[in-house]
């Protein structure tokens, strides 16, 4: 069979007449004008490992059997962001939403609610506040406090569907963009305020600005998709849910600059979001969105994808250039910035997934419009991936000036079990911890930094009274040592010393000397390390020494772990009086370090050959184990 020719798009009145086709065929599917129900199911990773492709081929599947194409259809959609109840099911036109659909129940969902029209109580969401069933999306909480603009069309478009992507005001930027000079353009995003959003905070308009004033034929645009920070997947979540608004940001960055060539650069380790990127620039090639002359402008734009192999430190924007080119993924000194001579030496600007996401809205609405949103100094929204100890884990985007307490208690329901909250650690290695007195702290930029931590990409790790302060900093070295480049003896040799430190403090042999020890070392490899991994490795280090004092006392002095997590400073003991002599510990104790007698006399622990493992405690049925 032939395979069918795609029309190209030549000029700006035929985009904006695909563009309004797309709108309205798009505007039916959510009205239900078209005489049909629609199917969306959750696509991005968390959802995926948990069958939602199955249960897409389902429904799928069922469809065909029952002839039932002409009533219903069934389609992926990017990350819905509430990844603890999902995979999430959502009903178009009604906006019914069904969370934690398993394959089995699609049979119902489409007997019950597709061809009956009875809503299926049971898969609805239910607030653990009130126990209600919620049916809308919009109407739970974790959703309220939310506005996306970088998640824009995550969780409502098909990212494998150009038209619906078009449908959802995609190239509408651009398109005005033709009508500007590019000194327009970066006039519009630095009035803006927005600041890239991977780390370092710095204004988008000045570095595009840097960019625009050399002199070059030549000259590239680098996303920056090789997010790092453990517990992090706020680009992977944007570029699988709607991967054209990030490359539409990547060309009007094109545009503003003289760039002709964009280089996407993200992790293989995400190939959901690799796979979804490929397919929308291979579709905007077909219909002649990207290439040469793109819709008679004038302006020519191709796209390149470059797979990084999950180095750490290739976030870091020269490293990242050296990678592209082929070299060892190791920083180069600064000046020159990339901006003046980047990629293959030419000037180039990188901007993070998330900051070129904004890209399109800012142009859409205008810079005054995005400037209203969140504080003096951090407009805009930031997506967060909220994890640790909470009960709602998942991704958030919440505007500038959200305070922490409404990250971790409104939007994210609390600590589960109603533990304590300890700590919520902001912006990954490069970050620090904040404590219970921070919470009411607004969530921007410099407020981040002012308490001794920072933004960073979007990590927000929440930590209860389970986690042992210290052993959270040992992690984070741990990351830092297995991921430094090397090419700094203050970042290759300190962060080693600094974890070697903490390893003893963690085992009970360190003294108060070396707490002194580990905050001149991590001030002295802030000072003297290339780039921003060395520079902010102490961080967590810093950030848990000066607000966790009384943790690091109690392990050097008492050598005691209240948390309970460090095993060399911690005891397993059996209750005596609770013990029912069952035998069940020691039968399940793989060191053979519990010894007693069947029904005559209680069992106890031998904490020389206790290796910690914690499984007595998880084989006792009656509470009688304990740590100490």
């Amino acid at each position: 069979m032939a395979k069918e020719v795609v029309k190209k798009i030549k000029t700006v009145e035929e985009a904006k007449k695909k563009i309004s086709h797309c709108e309205d065929c798009l505007k039916a599917k959510f009205d239900g004008k078209d005489g049909k129900r629609h199917i969306v199911v959750c696509g991005g990773t968390g959802c995926l490992s948990s069958d939602s492709q199955q249960i897409i081929d389902n429904f799928n599947k069922i469809i065909k059997e029952r002839h039932l194409e002409d009533k219903v259809t069934c389609n992926v959609v990017g990350c819905f962001g509430f990844c603890s109840q999902g995979p999430f099911v959502k009903i178009f036109p009604e906006d019914t939403l069904y969370h934690a659909v398993k394959p089995s129940d699609c049979e119902r969902i489409i007997e019950e609610d597709i061809l009956n029209g009875k809503i299926i109580e049971e898969l609805l969401y239910e607030d653990p506040n009130t126990h209600k069933k919620v049916v809308r999306q919009d109407d739970i909480n974790f959703y309220k406090k939310q506005l996306r603009i970088a998640l824009h069309g995550c969780g409502t478009i098909n990212p494998e569907v150009l038209d619906e992507a078009l449908g959802y005001d995609a190239f509408k930027a651009l398109i005005k963009v033709f009508t500007m000079d590019p000194q327009e353009v970066i006039k519009e995003i630095l009035d803006s305020g927005l600041r890239g959003r991977g780390g370092g905070g710095f204004p988008t308009g000045r570095k595009w600005q840097f960019a625009h004033d050399q002199v070059n034929d030549t000259k590239y645009v680098v996303c920056n998709g090789d997010e790092g920070d453990p517990g992090a997947f706020m680009d992977r979540s944007i570029l699988e849910g709607n991967p054209v608004s990030v490359i539409e940001g990547m060309m009007i960055a094109g545009y503003a600059i003289g760039a002709k060539d964009g280089y996407f650069y993200v992790r293989a380790e995400y190939p959901v979001a690799v796979r979804r990127l490929q397919i929308a620039i291979k579709e905007l090639e077909e219909i002649g969105l990207l290439g040469d002359n793109i819709l008679g402008s004038g302006f020519s734009f191709k796209v390149h994808v470059r797979l990084g192999a999950g180095a750490f430190v290739c976030g870091e924007e020269t490293a990242l250039l050296n990678s592209i080119e082929g070299k060892r993924g190791m920083p180069r000194p600064r000046p020159p910035f990339p901006a003046v001579k980047g990629l293959w030496g030419k000037p180039t600007i990188i901007n993070n997934v998330e900051t070129l996401a904004n890209v399109p809205y800012i142009i859409r609405i205008g810079a005054k419009e995005f400037a209203k949103i969140g504080t003096e100094k951090s407009k805009g929204t930031k997506v967060f991936a909220l994890g640790g100890k909470v009960k709602n884990v998942g991704l958030v985007e919440v505007p500038m000036g959200t305070t922490l307490r409404e990250l971790v208690f409104d939007i994210g329901g609390g600590i589960p079990n109603d533990k304590r909250f300890q700590a919520i650690q902001t912006g990954g290695p490069s970050g620090g911890c904040l404590t219970l007195n921070e919470l009411d702290t607004p969530i921007d930029f410099d407020n981040l930094i002012e308490r001794g931590s920072m933004m960073g990409s979007g990590g927000a790790i929440v930590m209860d009274e389970d986690n042992c302060m210290v052993d959270v900093a040992k992690f984070y070295l741990e990351f830092i040592c297995d991921e430094s480049c090397g090419k700094c003896s203050q970042c290759r040799i300190g962060t080693k010393r600094l974890l070697e430190i903490l390893t003893k403090v963690t085992d009970g042999k360190a003294t108060l000397e070396d707490l002194e020890k580990l905050k001149t070392l991590s001030e002295s490899i802030s000072v003297g390390s290339l780039c921003g991994l060395g520079q902010t490795a102490p961080n967590p280090v810093l950030s848990t020494l000066t607000k966790f004092k009384d943790v690091y006392l109690r392990h050097v002095e008492d050598k005691k772990c209240d948390a309970g997590v460090c095993k060399n400073l911690i005891s397993f003991v059996i209750d005596p009086n609770k013990c029912k002599k069952c035998s069940l510990c020691a039968r399940n104790c793989p060191v053979n370090a519990i010894t007693g007698v069947v029904g005559k006399e209680p069992y106890v622990i031998d904490n020389s050959k206790c290796i910690k493992c914690g499984t007595c405690i998880s084989a006792c049925k009656f509470g009688a184990i304990s740590k100490r």
